[in-house]
């Protein structure tokens, strides 16, 4: 079938520029941590003649990764009026030139000798994945036909996964990740960057957009046409024109406009409570303390850059097995079900490593945990979290509300970042406890609070939300008449 050739196509040529770089990026900088430390130190004595100490070397290390998330902050900031104003494919194929300024910068600043050049292009390269994370999950939601939608927006948490595990094997010293070639590894991102370029250009705009936002019918019929090939299309552009009559005389909404709307109180509180949840949960700490523990596990050290990629591909395994279930399982088990687990292995974690060194078979437990951590976590919240303001927002709210939540995804990593090793240094074998409360508070809000969006249409899900913001009203109004005149009153 020529139709589900073309949206798998498009799939992957949003994808390997999109979140992959992501992934990717995140996993680049760690192989070549102590060469480029030395880089700077290097660098520092031939300008100055003295050398840095290793307070300054920190502080400037922490910089270089902390301009990651920043980066990304301004990216998920920006997607928005993007994904309005270019369109959603437009915003993706022009997001590549950050990558490819950050490319130049890192791969040239072993021969300009100049660290401030890595630092800068890590910034420009999380302005990418902030784009990226924001407008790919909301441009494949919006061409998938319905049936498919959450399989298809998920995806993204895939090529996350795909470029965690890829930036883990690049990254190994028999491949780019030793002395002499740490600028060209830095530099790979710009392939998947020049894929995108060359591919995603063959591939149609988000039909939704068209019709919604330009109200161009025709340019909506033929990318339909060529997403969906020979199938009836008179039922999903009956549903598109019923929610373009919906959205009528509206324009784009920005985000504080959602804060002040009583008719987005929920879909507002579920994002910024599941967007928060997924850095906060502790998920990317896991790797942090993979290599000590894999260490204390009995692995000689040369070897744990190969089992650390097995933490990836266990990611990767579970953000594909998520893909194939969601449309069958749900949206709402899924989360339940990552979270309840996580708090449980939180809890079995820190008793491993608190008998760490009394009981010999104790490493082997945390290595467990890790893996288990993390598995779930790929079968619920790393996808699920990523397709749900595409469903819980109509066409106007949606950019608005990718970047309340691509800006809250960006800050709190930032902030777990810093605030981890202070959170180890004082909590030690408990550092997993400030986690555990966010998993258990998550799962009882999914659990109370969310409802299920799979297999709904856009408009159902917006009434169901409706009939949410505004229970509190219905039950104070006594009068009991037609359900028009009641709606009239709210």
């Amino acid at each position: 079938q020529l139709q589900s050739k073309i949206l798998i196509l498009t799939i992957c040529a949003a994808g390997i520029g999109g979140t992959f770089q992501y992934g990717y990026n995140i996993s680049i900088i760690n192989a070549p941590t102590s060469y480029i430390q030395t880089f700077m130190n290097k660098t520092w004595l031939e300008r100055t003649g003295v050398p840095l100490e290793s307070n300054t070397i920190l502080l400037l290390w922490s910089f270089t990764v902390s301009a990651y998330p920043l980066g990304g902050l301004a990216g998920a900031v920006v997607a928005g009026p993007m994904a309005i104003m270019l369109g959603r494919k437009i915003s993706l194929l022009l997001n590549n030139l950050f990558v490819i300024i950050a490319a130049a910068l890192s791969g040239f600043s072993r021969m300009a000798k100049s660290f401030e050049m890595i630092m800068l292009s890590r910034f420009f390269t999380g302005v990418n994945a902030g784009v990226s994370m924001n407008i790919q999950p909301m441009y494949l939601a919006e061409s998938a036909p319905k049936k498919l939608r959450g399989a298809v927006a998920l995806t993204s948490a895939s090529f996350t996964a795909l470029g965690l595990v890829l930036g883990q094997v690049v990254g190994l010293r028999e491949l780019l990740g030793g002395e002499e070639s740490w600028p060209f590894l830095l530099a790979s991102n710009v392939v998947p960057a020049l894929i995108q370029l060359t591919a995603l250009p063959w591939f149609p705009e988000s039909p939704r957009y068209l019709l919604i936002d330009r109200g161009d019918k025709e340019s909506c019929i033929s990318a339909l046409r060529r997403l969906r090939g020979n199938s009836d299309l008179s039922a999903e552009l009956e549903e598109m024109l019923a929610e373009q009559a919906a959205l009528k005389g509206q324009r784009a909404k920005n985000p504080w406009e959602l804060f002040q709307n009583p008719a987005l109180r929920w879909q507002l509180m579920s994002i910024v409570v599941l967007s928060s949840a997924m850095q906060l949960c502790g998920n990317d700490s896991m790797y942090f303390y993979a290599a000590y523990v894999f260490q204390e596990a009995g692995i000689p050290q040369d070897k744990i850059p190969y089992v650390v990629i097995g933490t990836g591909s266990c990611e990767l395994i579970t953000s594909v097995t998520c893909n194939m279930i969601i449309d069958y399982a749900g949206r709402r088990p899924l989360l339940l079900g990552g979270y309840i687990f996580m708090a449980g292995w939180a809890i079995v974690f820190m008793v491993a490593l608190s008998q760490q060194t009394q009981i010999s078979w104790m490493p082997y437990l945390s290595m467990a945990c890790i893996f288990a951590y993390i598995l779930s976590f790929g079968i619920g919240p790393a996808g699920v979290t990523g397709v749900l303001p595409t469903e819980v927002f109509d066409q106007m709210s949606r950019p608005a509300a990718y970047m309340i939540c691509g800006s809250l995804l960006w800050f709190n990593l930032f902030l777990v970042g810093t605030a981890f090793p202070f959170i180890v240094k004082s909590l030690a074998h408990f550092c997993y406890v400030p986690f555990l409360v966010v998993c258990i508070c998550t799962a009882l809000y999914v659990g109370f609070f969310l409802p299920e969006t799979k297999g709904k249409s856009f408009l159902e899900i917006s009434e169901e939300f409706k009939k949410r913001n505004f229970k509190a009203q219905t039950h104070v109004v006594s009068y009991r008449g037609p359900e028009e005149i009641k709606c009239t009153m709210l």
